[in-house]
């Protein structure tokens, strides 16, 4: 299998035309003087964010910001927290929804932030903004075993490790040894082992005050031809079962107990049900994809109509994985 095979999933590129001033703005032209001064070419202003989420919408943020070390994460935040600046934290953009009015104030994403390096024998040190594939390929050319799950989880590791993300063969609660974060109050670095991250199903009690910098995964020796075998079944599992080739988050809820909110959802009659540019996927009924020209009102419709109908007919709620930010239009 080559290196690349075990890389991320390609963005989609939605040609977007350059951002426009937005007259929401709350970060004022002083304001943008001094982040430009603290972060450089690390933060744009009125940023669409459809540019920063898989499903490729979402109204604009009123700075966009990618500290490139744990230093200026830890500055951005004291800025913010004197300035009285509103903070919204996102990751790769595979998990979120963000509404048509945009985010006021900060968004904050550590996609800069990508140290990843072998301390041998078997533990990795991943800084937040890594891809997950990246990390994969490491673990493989280094024949270690235990993240084979990362074939079927886009977007970044810090992202996974707030939501303890994974697969049927595994998550990140059962290889992470430490996470570190930056509190947003005051810029304070904080490292938690395993048990005090309070990893749980697509879940974890890091704080939401908190951004997730870095981390470190203990894996284990395991033959090469083992791993690629198993992630191979991963990927054609998945390009068997879910949208390709279109813009769409993961899965859109959470497994309630004892079931599948993709089977909910069908049973219900909503597969391939359609809002605008947006459609509960024919291939798997838990994934929304942005068919073209969707926009979150779209998609936040289906997630309505989707929780309401599965109630009706079978009395469970349905709980979403995918997170929400920003405003209304």
């Amino acid at each position: 299998m080559a290196d690349e095979e075990l890389i991320g999933d390609e963005e989609i590129d939605d040609g977007a035309a350059a951002p426009v001033a937005n007259p929401r703005s709350i970060v004022d032209a002083g304001a943008r003087v001094e982040l430009a001064e603290l972060l450089g070419d690390g933060v744009r202003f009125d940023e669409p964010m459809r540019r920063h989420t898989t499903l490729k919408i979402g109204g604009p943020a009123d700075a966009f910001a990618q500290p490139a070390t744990v230093a200026q994460m830890s500055a951005l935040a004291r800025w913010c927290t004197a300035r009285g600046m509103p903070i919204t934290v996102v990751g790769g953009g595979s998990n979120l929804i963000v509404r048509d009015g945009g985010v006021r104030g900060v968004v904050i994403n550590s996609g800069r932030l990508r140290a990843l390096e072998l301390l041998p024998p078997t533990t990795i040190r991943v800084e937040a903004g890594v891809a997950t594939g990246k990390v994969l390929s490491l673990a493989l050319k280094n024949d270690l075993g235990g993240i084979e799950f990362l074939g079927g989880v886009p977007g970044s590791v810090g992202g996974g490790m707030i939501m303890n993300a994974g697969t049927y063969l595994g998550e990140f609660k059962d290889v992470t040894s430490w996470v570190e974060t930056v509190r947003l109050s005051d810029g304070e670095v904080i490292r938690r082992d395993n048990a005090a991250c309070g990893f749980r199903y697509r879940d974890s009690d890091l704080p939401p005050d908190e951004v997730v910098v870095a981390a470190q995964l203990a894996l284990r020796p395991r033959p090469r031809a083992e791993i690629e075998a198993e992630v191979k079944a991963l990927r054609k599992r998945r390009a068997e079962r879910e949208p390709r080739k279109v813009a769409s988050n993961g899965s859109t809820f959470k497994n309630p107990p004892g079931d599948f909110a993709g089977r909910l959802i069908e049973a219900a009659g909503l597969k391939g049900h359609r809002v605008g540019g947006a459609q509960i996927s024919p291939l798997h009924a838990n994934f929304i994809a942005n068919v073209g020209g969707a926009t979150a009102s779209d998609v936040m419709e289906l997630i309505r109509l989707a929780k309401e109908r599965v109630h009706a007919q079978s009395g469970t709620r349905l709980e979403c994985e995918v997170r929400i930010v920003g405003g209304a239009a």
